[in-house]
């Protein structure tokens, strides 16, 4: 071989290894991508400063530390910890601030904002009303109150040069008695602001098919509902919120990998329950991040979201608990990227994903496809394309 074609073969190899480095999004463009969150608790994505003011405010005096950047790593240790009764102790820190309406206005606003900045367009919050009512708020005043936040994110948003719209999932506890009552409040806010219903907590002994009355009244009411199904307790738990309740969602859902078997030879075989969720397009609210921390998986590489997206389920990536897990989209995509070599086309599947799975009118999903996401995506895509055309009209340039 000439050192001319040594050359020539050289340069090949380096645009074609350019060119892949190059469709690897960097952490500034997963930002800026517009994204889609179907899964992220109020109570759980808190500013570690914002729990101590609070605190402070509101006379709440259990808190572990007092500044915020310790407390925002307590969170995340006990998080991590692998201890159920440390994990949730977090939670009872973070809604122990969350009993007045200035509090939860001002937490509803800052998760929009927080959203918002990181490149979400379009997301639905969820939060249990039931949890907020020791200082004498009702159910309607707290609704009202996180509704209120929500609009006033989304007004400070726009003023930073950003848009986002959010939605508010009213959840239900499942060790409670309230669903049919929550479901109730959920239908009469289902126009100011709601745009569904959730249960959630430890699936183990509270099986869905315990509020089956609430399911029943929001089907008869056309209404929307996700269910936290699939992240502990297995299959029984997906099957029985699909079949016996109806969930238009599965709230992760990730155990559905238990239905799934890979031969020595890479072929697959789906089971039952696995076939009937990709074939009716069930959506699954899949959080990476809060996986690793429940044991769903043991690393990002690992984790079932690389199989469930290369088989084509209706996976879509969220956060679940932004402070727990100390994570955002941006940074559940980034792992995604490193872990499976995503592109910027494979963000945009997860995000059309999701928003084709959001429980807003038909014609607003396909608006927000259409004329916000795949638009988003296309000006990414043409930076890394005009970026491609200098670089290799520089290599063009100096080989002559």
């Amino acid at each position: 071989m000439t050192s001319r074609s040594t050359e020539k073969s050289a340069a090949a190899s380096s645009a074609t290894h350019t060119a892949t480095v190059s469709k690897t999004p960097s952490p500034d463009r997963i930002r800026r991508a517009p994204k889609v969150l179907l899964h992220d608790h109020l109570d759980g994505g808190l500013r570690p400063g914002t729990v101590v003011e609070l605190a402070r405010e509101t006379g709440y005096g259990d808190l572990p530390e007092t500044d915020a950047d310790l407390l925002g790593t307590w969170f995340r240790q006990a998080a991590d910890s692998g201890s159920l009764e440390r994990y949730l102790e977090t939670f009872s820190h973070t809604v122990g601030v969350m009993q007045t309406r200035d509090a939860l206005v001002r937490v509803a606003a800052e998760c929009a904002e927080d959203l918002a900045e990181d490149g979400v367009v379009y997301a639905e919050v969820r939060y249990a009303p039931e949890q907020h009512l020791e200082k004498g708020l009702t159910l309607e005043e707290v609704v009202e109150a996180v509704n209120e936040g929500f609009r006033e994110g989304e007004r400070r948003a726009r003023e930073n040069g950003h848009r986002i719209r959010v939605g508010a999932l009213l959840t239900a506890m499942r060790h409670a008695a309230r669903s049919l009552e929550i479901a109730e409040l959920a239908n009469r806010y289902r126009d100011l602001g709601v745009v569904g219903f959730d249960i959630a907590g430890a699936e183990a002994g509270y099986p869905p098919t315990r509020h089956l009355d609430a399911f029943e009244y929001l089907k008869r009411e056309n209404n929307h509902f996700t269910i936290h199904a699939g992240e502990a307790f297995g299959l029984p738990s997906i099957w029985q919120a699909l079949q016996w309740c109806g969930a238009d969602r599965l709230g992760h859902g990730v155990r559905i990998i238990d239905d799934i078997q890979v031969h020595e030879d890479g072929s697959v075989k789906l089971g039952r329950l696995a076939s009937y969720v990709r074939d009716k397009r069930i959506p699954l609210e899949l959080c990476p991040s809060s996986n690793l921390q429940t044991g769903a998986a043991d690393s990002y590489a690992d984790h079932p979201i690389g199989l469930l997206r290369r088989l084509h389920f209706r996976a879509t990536v969220n956060t679940d608990n932004r402070l727990m897990s100390h994570t955002s989209m941006s940074r559940e995509f980034e792992h995604l990227v490193e872990a499976f070599g995503y592109t910027l086309d494979d963000m945009q599947w997860f995000s059309v994903n999701a928003m084709k799975s959001a429980f807003i009118p038909f014609d607003e999903r396909l608006a927000m496809i259409n004329d916000v996401i795949k638009p988003g995506y296309a000006e990414l895509k043409s930076e890394w394309l005009f970026q491609q055309t200098a670089s290799t009209s520089g290599s063009s340039e100096s080989e002559g």
